[in-house]
């Protein structure tokens, strides 16, 4: 048994300073209004093993659910990038993240999954959880492809519309198709969590209920949808929205876009990257009044510049990229951020205004929620005991994994 006294515990409601959090196992076993003295009958035994945490945050592990790649990594690369990025994301407060693509080809996409698949089931020590992956997938609008490879995008099967700027429908450029994308999708079920879809592809609908049928998480984004079609979709069974606001048509009072259905609907939970340079923070106090932080979820779209200096270089998906106050493509298209979760975290009290108890939703309890995560994402008695540590200034000093210390340095013993 573990005890660790003196911080504030970030709840879901509330904020209780000076608590005591006793861990039992891989669970939080009880939560104490006070030091561990104040209920020495009821904090386990007298040889648990106890930390001073006093002058500390106590805040649920961040859940980063795209999240391309970390100083240096990307998630295309090789295939032991992922279970390394894992080993990185620590540091960060991270406690378990979606392994994001980009479009690719068939086998790259393959040897992705495959090493989700052995990261997920054999987690590395120190590692974050690998969940399920994130496909910001082929099944895209080319017109808001952003920095997504166009050579890459295909229409989904059954379609006989070709959209300005789709290079093909069928079988050319690399010889492979849209069919044999969902065919490693299908042979890879349970590595593949979220997908991102444009609804107003030709058979997009189709593809969205297809994809919802198999139990994938079906997300809307890099879109050129009206409102109309944003609804058709979310009735397809879509439940999330790719990095809200972020290519797809901005709201107008006439033409409110997918946005603006993103917005209106509550059965969308929407991403939202929380850098300040992807979504002003007015913008995001905007979606947080609508939805509330309970149908959004912070996100970094990390890319493998993330904790690496500005004005280095890197790559996402094999492309080069720039490192500033995001990264970017040398034609200078935004290609992902440098965020990561704590930052993120901290953005959120400092610039958005939003209280710690509301941060630690959008960064953690949002997420598991919509990934079907139970007991994840807060800090609650009989939840797994994953957390972060942070200091005053909201920087990570240790992050915990199921109960044990994954990053940072011991704290000074009771």
């Amino acid at each position: 048994m573990i005890v660790l006294s003196g911080a504030d515990l970030v709840l879901p409601d509330r904020v209780l300073a000076g608590g005591t959090l006793v861990l039992d196992g891989d669970r939080i076993a009880e939560i104490v209004p006070g030091p561990r003295q104040a209920s020495a009958s009821s904090s386990g035994p007298a040889s648990a093993v106890a930390f001073d945490l006093t002058g500390h945050y106590v805040v649920p592990g961040f859940i980063d659910v795209h999240v391309h790649g970390v100083e240096g990594l990307d998630t295309l690369e090789s295939r032991g990038a992922i279970r390394e990025i894992a080993g990185r994301l620590t540091k960060y407060g991270v406690t378990g993240f979606c392994p994001t693509s980009l479009a690719c080809a068939p086998d790259v996409l393959r040897m992705m999954l495959e090493a989700v698949r052995d990261a997920r089931t054999t987690r590395a020590p120190g590692g974050a959880r690998v969940l399920p992956a994130h496909l910001e997938s082929n099944f895209i609008n080319p017109e808001f492809k952003g920095a997504q490879p166009l050579e890459c995008l295909r229409l989904p099967p059954g379609s006989h519309r070709v959209h300005a700027g789709s290079p093909q429908t069928g079988r050319a450029d690399g010889e492979w198709s849209g069919e044999d994308i969902l065919r490693e999708i299908e042979n890879a079920r349970p590595d593949v969590g979220i997908i991102t879809v444009a609804p107003e592809l030709d058979a997009g609908i189709p593809l969205i209920e297809s994809f919802v049928s198999h139990g994938h998480h079906v997300s809307l984004g890099h879109s050129g949808a009206t409102y109309e079609q944003g609804m058709l979709g979310i009735r397809a069974g879509a439940t999330q929205a790719t990095h809200l606001f972020n290519r797809m048509p901005p709201v107008a009072h006439r033409a409110p876009g997918l946005a603006g259905a993103v917005l209106e609907s509550d059965d969308i939970i929407a991403e939202l990257v929380c850098d300040g340079v992807h979504v002003h923070p007015g913008m995001m106090r905007v979606a947080l009044a609508a939805k509330r932080p309970d149908r959004i979820m912070a996100i970094t779209d990390g890319t493998a510049g993330s904790g690496l200096a500005s004005g280095s270089r890197a790559a996402i998906g094999g492309r080069a990229i720039r490192i500033a106050d995001a990264a970017y493509l040398d034609d200078g298209t935004l290609a992902g951020s440098v965020l990561t979760m704590d930052r993120a975290f901290a953005k959120l009290t400092a610039e958005v205004g939003l209280s710690l108890s509301d941060a630690a939703t959008v960064c953690s309890t949002t997420p598991a929620r919509a990934l079907g995560l139970q007991g994840f994402g807060v800090i609650s008695p009989g939840a797994i005991a994953d957390f972060a540590v942070l200091d005053r200034d909201l920087r990570v000093v240790q992050t915990w994994i199921a109960g044990t210390l994954a990053w940072g340095g011991p704290s000074t013993s009771v």
